[in-house]
């Protein structure tokens, strides 16, 4: 498999972690020149792929914006769909709190893994370690807010923290307050008939909502993910829908 995901694994103290984030950035920054360009001459606006810019304010994700993914069948394929193309433009990305996530699976919907950093298990200090890593990477995906006990006031430090770094900060959950939500709903599986066939791609329809959004959202059927690729237009009848059920998975791939 080419590239590599810079994992972290658990520490039993705050220091621990607070330094397991901190390396993580100086292992990106020895691979490039910076971790983000300078101010003056970055985007304002990291790519996504076709079929979710016309979903988007902005056409991509805006830098310095919080994007909230409900918990929702297709959600972590959104996430990752909405990682590829960011880090395929030369964006670092790196998701905390998911020790599921699976490598396989993220390289497939074209993230690029050298570009990928991951903190399965940030414990109790997952806001410390989100706020370190605000502080050099483009995109921080972040899950288990509700476990780690964060708090509205803890959502806002958060929040400006992207702000003032010009980075994205995803939320996997609810998020209230957050600038924009992207909401996977309908989801139901292609190419699986009646006891034959495989499974190729999952249809979801995806709605946003929030700024800059007309009032009644702003939706779209989706492939998430599309055979061979992170997303793509539905087809207006999609071939075998199968309804979204529980199937066991294995770590290396991910259901969601």
């Amino acid at each position: 498999m080419g590239g590599t995901a810079v994992a972290a694994g658990h520490r039993a103290d705050v220091t621990g972690r607070l330094e397991l984030a901190r390396g993580l950035l100086r292992r990106m920054e020895d691979r490039s020149v910076g971790v983000r360009p300078a101010p003056e001459s970055d985007g304002r606006v990291l790519p996504v792929a076709e079929p979710l810019a016309r979903l988007l304010p902005a056409g991509g994700l805006r830098r310095g914006s919080t994007v909230a993914l409900p918990h929702a069948p297709g959600a972590t394929s959104l996430l990752l769909a909405l990682l590829a193309e960011a880090s395929a433009g030369g964006a670092w990305a790196a998701v905390v709190g998911r020790p599921d996530l699976g490598v396989v699976a993220a390289a497939e919907a074209g993230v690029r893994l050298e570009r990928l950093a991951l903190v399965p298990e940030p414990g109790a200090d997952l806001m410390a370690v989100t706020v370190a890593l605000l502080d050099g990477i483009d995109v921080v995906a972040v899950a288990g807010a509700e476990r780690a006990g964060v708090r509205a006031a803890d959502r806002q430090r958060l929040a400006a923290r992207a702000r003032q770094r010009g980075a994205v900060l995803v939320a996997l959950g609810a998020w209230p307050g957050a600038d924009l939500e992207l909401s996977c709903t309908d989801a139901s599986w292609q190419g699986l008939g009646t006891g034959a066939g495989r499974l190729v791609a999952r249809q979801a329809r995806v709605r946003a909502r929030g700024r800059g959004v007309a009032p009644g959202g702003r939706s779209a059927g989706l492939l998430l993910p599309a055979a061979g690729g992170a997303a793509a237009q539905a087809s207006p009848v999609p071939m075998n829908p199968m309804p979204m059920n529980p199937v066991p998975m294995s770590r290396e791939r991910v259901a969601g």
